[in-house]
């Protein structure tokens, strides 16, 4: 040993060295990686192309990423072609060479049995991300199924509507583990402008579900309230004009307000086409109340919502926007 060796530097050395590197320089090389990793993620495979999927992966293209896309409806792929959206011949065919997976589908049912389908077609490493709105059942099977297959995967249904995904004004709800939403992030911020990490799998359906619980409640009564307003001779402007600047203001009211006049861009002012259709807000609260009652939660004004949004449904309105629920409450069908 020299005079001027130091036998404690070089154990450090040793014990910090690239094959051995301690926490900091560890956590600076995992970081790397991952940011390598989402500068290589470009290909991209979408499956669902309907009302939502379709602009969705539009924007995808817009943001200068390749996406192979699928559905089974034809008009669905035409229009998506017409965004520049690459089509496939199958499902199996659009992910064969993706990096991400996105999909949007009806059901829980159907998103189970499309990862099923295309997981085996799909390279090892893989990030999937479902778009849908499901039941937390199916969606945490659906993170298990990509597990197995070694892929990381995300649930992230979203909010927003038809407008929000041509727009690329989204809010992403998303469960997954933290190293997923990390890779997934800048992803759904090309088809969306918040994105809410929620926890971890199945917890993005989660927070939808109980999202749009509230929005359902809140239509109903900002409707009830309209209705109320004109059996006692107050018009819907006046109404509007004290509810929408005090303690009654509400998204349903000031963005979505269910009578022609006081929002111009709500779909009352268009005959009630839908931005997001009644039969959509059914389905969504059948969702929370399975769950309710899978967990045991009391949730009796969520359970009343659904029963009236049933009865819309039945009245033959399910196609039309959810806000013409109001049609129900004035006791008759949309004119």
């Amino acid at each position: 040993m020299t005079p001027n060796s130091d036998p404690g530097s070089r154990d450090e050395k040793a014990l910090f060295s690239d094959d051995n590197p301690g926490p900091a320089l560890r956590a600076a090389q995992d970081d790397t990686k991952n940011d390598e990793r989402k500068r290589k993620m470009t290909n991209i495979a979408f499956i669902g192309l309907g009302n939502m999927g379709g602009p969705m992966a539009g924007n995808l293209v817009k943001a200068g990423h390749s996406v192979s896309a699928f559905d089974l409806v034809q008009e669905s792929k035409d229009a998506a072609a017409e965004m520049g959206v690459g089509i496939a011949a199958s499902a199996q065919e659009a992910v064969a060479n993706a990096d991400i997976v996105v999909t949007m589908l009806p059901a829980g049912k159907h998103v189970l049995s499309v990862w099923a389908d295309i997981l085996p077609a799909v390279k090892p490493g893989t990030l999937l991300i479902d778009s849908s709105t499901i039941d937390v059942e199916s969606a945490r099977k659906a993170h298990a199924m990509a597990a197995e297959r070694g892929c990381a995967s995300l649930d992230a249904p979203v909010s927003g509507g038809v407008g929000g995904a041509k727009a690329a004004t989204l809010t992403f709800m998303v469960g997954g583990t933290a190293s997923a939403f990390d890779l997934g992030e800048p992803i759904l911020a090309k088809m969306g402008r918040k994105i809410v990490h929620c926890g971890g799998a199945g917890n993005g359906q989660a927070a939808k579900i109980c999202n749009n619980m509230i929005l359902g409640i809140s239509m109903i009564g900002v409707s009830e309230a309209f209705v109320l307003a004109e059996k006692l001779g107050l018009s819907h402007q006046a109404l509007f004009d004290v509810a929408s600047t005090s303690s009654g203001q509400c998204w349903s009211l000031t963005t979505y307000c269910p009578v022609p006049g006081p929002v111009p861009t709500s779909p009352a002012n268009n005959d009630y086409k839908p931005g997001f259709a009644s039969a959509l807000m059914l389905k969504d609260l059948k969702l929370s109340q399975e769950a309710a009652q899978a967990v045991g939660a009391s949730t009796p004004l969520g359970a009343a919502a659904a029963q009236l949004f049933g009865l819309h449904n039945a009245w033959g309105e399910g196609g039309t926007d959810f806000s013409g629920i109001i049609h129900l409450l004035r006791g008759r069908g949309q004119a």
